[in-house]
């Protein structure tokens, strides 16, 4: 595994929220260089705050957030939980976090126990495992080159995890396929326990999906004459896994109208285990350049 573990243990601390009160946290912003938070540490620390507030044995097996406002980085983030229901099989909570006073993403978590039942999945795709594929570097580097701005506050703040595009990524020019998939992990080890490796699934799991819209257009999130944005989020976590090992996230865009592109991806481990699946619905706006 390449890297550092201290990118790690930055993200492992930004995932540990403050206690305020009962059902009140508070998150660090962290996002380095970048002039919004990342929508997917968002989501990991709203996980991580309803995972606070539920009996140890019940598991996350489903989110739902919406994008209402971009993050500020400069500030802390709050996140009030509403203790919905708990019931005998399943447990509801809702999470808001806040910032300035205002709501800037809502989220419904839903917690169930472990229960034996009926079982199928979908196949993994045919792909180029992990240790086929260039180091990581090699295509961030080529990311710089081509959008040094936007590459530099988006990506690079993104170093906690190690990504391995299984083609060449179509914002550096490839229309290689329609259906992008990569290779993710943690460049350390986490813990051992199963709400951490969650936490930083759903964190993975912003990072690319919309690109799946945008390459049906020949389009990237870093192109200056598009405005790119998180709608919604939805993840289930199907089975146990850990995110210190590879990921295949296989993404794919079945719709776009109105300006906002849906997509959806699977999660599967390198054995073909389908672990988790993820939906997004996002603002890909064509806009004028300033200064054209």
């Amino acid at each position: 595994m390449t890297g550092s573990t201290s990118d790690v243990e930055t993200l492992l601390g930004i995932l540990d929220l403050e206690p305020l009160e009962i059902n009140l946290f508070r998150g660090r912003s962290g996002s380095p260089g970048g002039g919004r938070v990342f929508g997917g540490q968002v989501v990991a620390q709203a996980l991580v705050a309803a995972r606070r507030t539920v009996e140890a044995e019940r598991v996350a097996h489903s989110l739902h957030g919406y994008f209402l406002l971009g993050g500020d980085p400069r500030v802390p983030i709050i996140y009030e939980v509403d203790r919905i229901r708990d019931g005998r099989s399943f447990t509801t909570r809702r999470v808001v976090a806040i910032q300035h006073g205002q709501a800037i993403f809502s989220m419904s978590v839903s917690f169930q126990l472990a229960e034996d039942g009926y079982e199928h999945q979908s196949a993994m795709p045919d792909v180029p495992m992990p240790e086929d594929l260039p180091e990581d570097h090699t295509w961030r580097e080529r990311l710089l080159a081509r959008f040094p701005d936007a590459a530099r506050r988006d990506w690079m703040a993104l170093r906690p995890l190690e990504v391995k595009p299984t083609a060449d990524p179509t914002y550096l020019g490839s229309t290689a396929t329609l259906q992008p998939s990569v290779w993710v992990r943690t460049r350390g080890p986490l813990p051992d326990d199963l709400p951490t490796h969650q936490a930083v699934l759903a964190y993975a799991s912003d990072l690319s999906l919309l690109q799946a819209a945008l390459v049906r257009h020949g389009k990237s999130v870093f192109d200056r004459d598009m405005q790119v944005a998180s709608l919604d989020h939805a993840v289930w976590f199907h089975r146990p896994f850990r995110a210190d090992d590879w990921v295949l996230f296989a993404q794919e865009s079945p719709a776009a109208h109105g300006s906002r592109g849906f997509c959806r991806g699977q999660l599967f481990t390198r054995d073909g285990v389908l672990v988790a699946s993820a939906t997004q619905e996002g603002l890909m706006r064509r806009v004028t350049p300033r200064g054209e």
